[in-house]
């Protein structure tokens, strides 16, 4: 029996393999095991090849595996395109229906099955997806009972008809392998594991549910692949708790919405990626100037352009903190687990009206679309600040014609108190045009220069953002420090744990506050490095170069990049530490 496994499941995009990694996933997650998931699909509806990948085990994981121990394909394209991952030993259940072909070289078994043949006995072609889960289960040893409430729920809706004809399905494919190899294989049979209740989820609805945690009441968007999650998941949620979701016509209305709504009181959020944040900078520099909260999510994809909408990449980081013009006060953070999505979702909107700024929640498609196993979350965690926002009850001066309240006064911090429309008192005036402590517009270059002191201010003495970098650092004079940020964590984790087993010695630190940047504590830790790898999904190093303007020694620094659209996997992140050792870097 063993303790994990890699399971990946590919097709056309369209014959059920997301449906068919969902299905073995959530009953598997009901069982107790850990799961981490990752789809690798097509910038199109139907056609092109598709697949899920999902490791599970009964120990925590953070990160998709090197390897395939079972591989599940409805056509020979799935077989040449990931045969390769597979150990050897490892096997193929493909549909007999194509004629599966091992590729040379691939040293692995091969069990055709009639998935499609069954289906169509069972009632329908398209079922072809749940007999493969069957001959999974089979292979796997999981109790078929841990399915059927998986199937009831998902097929509910369409009637007791199809429920039972997805479960015979599953029965079926299970009977299938069963009969055909009987106890020939049994090395892929999992461990129990301990039973106990956990989430399991993405980083989106991660990210959605923090917004409903924290108050949010709004979101304005238009749906982009890989952020699209978030709002579908607040069209359902928020109206359940007085909010509501606009479908905007274009990212430009969808910013200034929520500037509008956050300048009424209401907690209000947008979520895009690259293309649609492009659209946004000018409104992110209209918060900045009015001093208004916003909090923007951009899961970033490939780019630029259209690029790669549906794979991985992390190539907006110095967009995010540079390509508003003029220069505003601006907060980003990079979650890098889905827990970190929920909990800094409210941080961002404390952070917001704490500094009357915009912030910017930076992820990737991988944290954003894969899926995890999560801990229970701690509500007792969730705090609400809204800085100094004055209570609606609080009596305000009267004021007299032509006076107005300072809504912009000058103070030591930065941040000044802020009124709500049609508050007693609190009547002031608002523009995008360089103005007066009212708002009142007002060029005057003394004027000027001290609202941009008074705007710049509030990061002067950093922000109240919990744990900005991850550690985890045990040595003091380490032979290598890895940097990451976003959905890397697990995976250097990984690679740092099997470099460790073979004596280098090696600190992780992952930033989570990209700006105002951790410059001291990255300072620190590099200090005790020898070298400095610096991992990220992009090509020209945009960590790393930010980590040289705030903290400098360049001559530690080894940039390592991916950015053909796929995520890091821990064996190349360790084969990395290994050469930088054999060259004698480290």
């Amino acid at each position: 029996m063993v303790k994990q496994l890699s399971w990946k499941v590919g097709g056309q995009q369209g014959e059920g393999i997301d449906s068919a990694g969902e299905i073995l996933s959530t009953a598997l997650n009901r069982k107790g095991y850990y799961l981490y998931g990752y789809r690798h699909f097509s910038s199109r509806i139907k056609g092109g090849h598709s697949n899920t990948k999902i490791r599970i085990s009964i120990n925590p994981i953070r990160s998709i595996s090197d390897e395939l121990d079972i591989l599940v394909a409805f056509d020979q394209e799935t077989i040449d395109l990931n045969a390769h991952e597979l150990i050897d030993g490892g096997v193929i259940l493909a549909d007999a229906k194509f004629n599966p072909i091992v590729p040379e070289g691939v040293n692995a078994q091969l069990l055709a099955v009639p998935f499609t043949k069954i289906a169509e006995e069972v009632g329908m072609s398209q079922m072809k997806n749940m007999v493969a889960v069957g001959a999974s289960i089979a292979l796997l040893g999981v109790p078929v009972d841990a399915f059927k409430e998986v199937i009831e729920e998902r097929f509910a809706k369409k009637g007791q008809k199809v429920v039972d004809r997805n479960m015979k399905a599953i029965s079926k494919g299970i009977e299938y392998v069963e009969n055909e190899i009987g106890d020939m294989i049994t090395k892929f049979r999992l461990e129990s594991s301990d039973g106990q209740k956990r989430l399991y989820m993405i980083g989106n609805d991660a990210i959605a549910l923090g917004a409903v945690a924290a108050g949010a009441r709004l979101m304005a968007a238009y749906p982009i692949t890989p952020s699209s999650e978030i709002m579908e998941y607040l069209i359902k949620t928020l109206p359940k708790f007085g909010g509501t979701v606009v479908q905007t016509e274009d990212e430009l209305a969808a910013i200034t919405m929520v500037i509008g709504a956050n300048y009424g009181g209401v907690r209000a959020l947008t979520a895009s990626s690259g293309p649609g944040i492009s659209l946004m900078t000018e409104a992110i520099g209209l918060a900045g100037m009015t001093e208004t909260p916003a909090v923007i999510v951009n899961t970033q994809r490939g780019g630029p352009s259209t690029g790669l909408p549906t794979k991985q990449e992390q190539s907006d980081l110095m967009a995010m903190l540079y390509s508003t013009h003029g220069e505003i006060p601006k907060i980003v953070i990079a979650p890098s687990t889905a827990e970190e999505c929920f909990y800094d979702t409210i941080q961002a909107f404390n952070l917001a009206e704490q500094y009357q700024c915009p912030v910017i929640i930076l992820s990737d498609l991988a944290l954003s679309l894969g899926k995890q196993t999560v801990e229970p979350l701690d509500y007792n965690r969730i705090e609400i600040r809204r800085g100094k926002l004055v209570s609606w009850d609080e009596d305000l001066p009267d004021l007299e014609y032509p006076e107005l309240f300072q809504r912009y006064e000058i103070t030591e911090d930065g941040v000044s108190r802020r009124s709500l429309p049609g508050q007693k008192g609190g009547l002031h005036h608002v523009t995008g045009i360089e103005h007066h402590p009212t708002g009142r517009p007002f060029e005057n270059p003394v004027n000027r220069k001290k609202m941009m002191d008074k705007r710049l201010a509030k990061m002067k003495n950093g922000i109240d953002f919990e744990n900005p970098v991850y550690l985890d650092a045990p040595h003091e004079d380490a032979d290598l420090l890895i940097i990451g940020f976003g959905s890397t964590r697990g995976t250097i984790q990984e690679a740092k744990e099997r470099s460790e087993a073979e004596g280098i010695k090696i600190n992780h630190a992952h930033i989570r506050q990209i700006m105002p940047f951790p410059t001291e504590i990255v300072k620190n830790q590099m200090e005790k490095a020898r070298k400095v790898l610096v991992v990220e999904n992009n090509a020209t190093g945009q960590l790393a170069s930010l980590i040289k303007m705030n903290a400098g020694m360049a001559e530690k620094l080894v940039h390592y990049g991916k950015y053909d659209g796929n995520p890091f996997v821990p064996s190349e992140i360790y084969n990395q530490c290994k050469e930088l050792l054999v060259h004698g870097h480290i």
